[in-house]
C-alpha cells in the first residue's frame, strides 16, 4: 500500500507500513520502526515545560523510548511506570515516554505518581516524530495516536533494539538487556 501524507511542509511517501492489533482487529502504523543497526531518526518533541525536546539533546546518553497511545489507558500507565523503576537501575541510560497526550496531562500523571526517572514528551505539535518512527497508527479506532513500541538508542545514535507490541492493548517486553 502507498499513501502520502502531509505534515507541516514535510511530505512523505509511504510505502510500507505494519501491521499491529487492537483488541484482536489489525490495525495498520504509517512506515515501519527503524532498523536495527540504523541511525535513529532525529525528532522534535515536546517536554513538560512545553519547551522543545530533541535527540540531539540527549547525545553521549543511551535512551530507551517507551511509546504508547496515552496515559489515559491502564496499560500506558503501567509502562510508564514500569519503566520508571527500571531506568532507576541503569546508568547513562533515560527513558524517554513518548505519546501524543498534552504535556499537562503527561506532567500530572508523573507527579501524582511520584515517577521521577523518565522523562514525557508529546508528539501533539509536530506529528513527525510518529511518522518518522513508523508509529502513526493510520486506521482503527485509535487512528491518529501511536501504537505501543520500544526503541533503545546507543550513545552515538544507533538503533540497538526495537519492539511492535503486537497488540496494543498488551505491555512491552520489559527484559532490555541491551544496556547491561
Amino acid at each position: 500500500m502507498c499513501g502520502v501524507t502531509l505534515h507541516i511542509n514535510k511530505v512523505y511517501i509511504i510505502q510500507k507500513m505494519a501491521t499491529v492489533q487492537f483488541k484482536g482487529t489489525d490495525v495498520h502504523t504509517i512506515g515501519e520502526l527503524p532498523k536495527v543497526g540504523s541511525k535513529a531518526p532525529g525528532f522534535t518533541l515536546v517536554g513538560k515545560d512545553l519547551g522543545e525536546l530533541q535527540l540531539d539533546d540527549f547525545k553521549g546518553k543511551r535512551l530507551l523510548l517507551n511509546i504508547f497511545p496515552s496515559l489515559d489507558t491502564g496499560t500506558c500507565a503501567t509502562s510508564v511506570r514500569k519503566f520508571n523503576k527500571w531506568v532507576s537501575e541503569k546508568d547513562n541510560v533515560v527513558v524517554i515516554c513518548v505519546s501524543k497526550d498534552l504535556p499537562f496531562a503527561q506532567a500530572r500523571f508523573c507527579g501524582a505518581e511520584g515517577l521521577e526517572q523518565v522523562v514525557t514528551a508529546s508528539d501533539f505539535r509536530y506529528h513527525l516524530f510518529a511518522v518518522d518512527y513508523g508509529v502513526l497508527l493510520k486506521d482503527g479506532p485509535l487512528q491518529g495516536l501511536m501504537t505501543r513500541a520500544v526503541v533503545a538508542i546507543d550513545e552515538n545514535g544507533k538503533v540497538l533494539y526495537t519492539e511492535l507490541v503486537k497488540e496494543i492493548t498488551e505491555e512491552p517486553d520489559y527484559n532490555i538487556t541491551v544496556f547491561d
